[in-house]
């Protein structure tokens, strides 16, 4: 969610943490590997659009739970590229949306995955707008995967009220409009018919756990992303393998 913007190729230093913004203005950046790219006969493609947590603040590129997902996808025998990525550091669903448009990707995309919300609210921009624009994000990731929803898996929103970043703030305040925001998201991904991964209880787990945490105190470690790509592994197995 802060201090550093970065998108698949590159990493950028944004400006140190202050008390009003988890979140500094992105500054112009790349925001995709290779946009644009098709399924081949040989290889299957991933597309991985998102925040912080898709990019993976903080941790080694290894480490991102998108790039562990599809390691753990060909140690299963599924011939899929690695995930191109169209995520940064703060970005709220409009942010993304805007940032899909500029990155034109055309796809079809053998699997597409979203998690995005956090920042819509920490800056609380209203979840009546987060649901719209939700709604128009779920459609496109439908769109780039070919028009089967089976090949889109949604994550939820993480808790960062658990961790040592937010001391100081109410606790209870931002669990409570985490699982508002989630509700949304579980909702608009059920009506799209996609797959929503439930891995807010995993990050919840940082409050007593401190490895899950990177070494920013707020965004998740390699490990914790290692469970989140547990989770999504057998929903992602079941529309690859059909298609490998």
């Amino acid at each position: 969610m802060r201090r550093a913007s970065a998108d698949a190729n590159t990493e950028a230093t944004d400006s140190p943490p202050t008390q009003t913004a988890l979140i500094p203005t992105p500054v112009p950046a790349p925001t995709s590997t290779t946009p644009g790219s098709q399924d081949t006969p040989e290889q299957l493609s991933f597309l991985a659009l998102g925040d912080s947590y898709t990019i993976g603040e903080s941790v080694a590129v290894e480490d991102r739970w998108p790039v562990q997902l599809a390691r753990r996808l060909q140690e299963e025998g599924i011939d899929i590229a690695e995930p191109e990525i169209i995520a940064r550091t703060g970005w709220t669903t409009g942010q993304l949306l805007a940032a899909i448009d500029t990155a034109s990707p055309t796809g079809p995309y053998s699997l597409v995955t979203l998690l995005i919300g956090v920042n819509n609210q920490f800056r609380s921009l209203g979840v009546d707008d987060y649901r719209v624009e939700l709604a128009e994000l779920l459609q496109q990731a439908v769109e780039l995967a070919g028009g089967d929803s089976s090949r889109v898996i949604v994550l939820s929103i993480p808790d960062w009220g658990v961790t040592p970043f937010a001391e100081g703030a109410d606790r209870s305040q931002i669990a409570r409009e985490i699982d508002l925001f989630n509700a949304v998201k579980r909702e608009e991904t059920t009506r799209t018919g996609a797959t929503y991964v439930d891995i807010t209880p995993i990050s919840r787990r940082a409050e007593t756990d401190l490895s899950l945490l990177a070494d920013d105190g707020l965004h998740p470690s390699g490990e914790m992303y290692g469970e989140w790509k547990d989770m999504v592994l057998p929903v992602a197995l079941e529309p690859l393998a059909a298609r490998s």
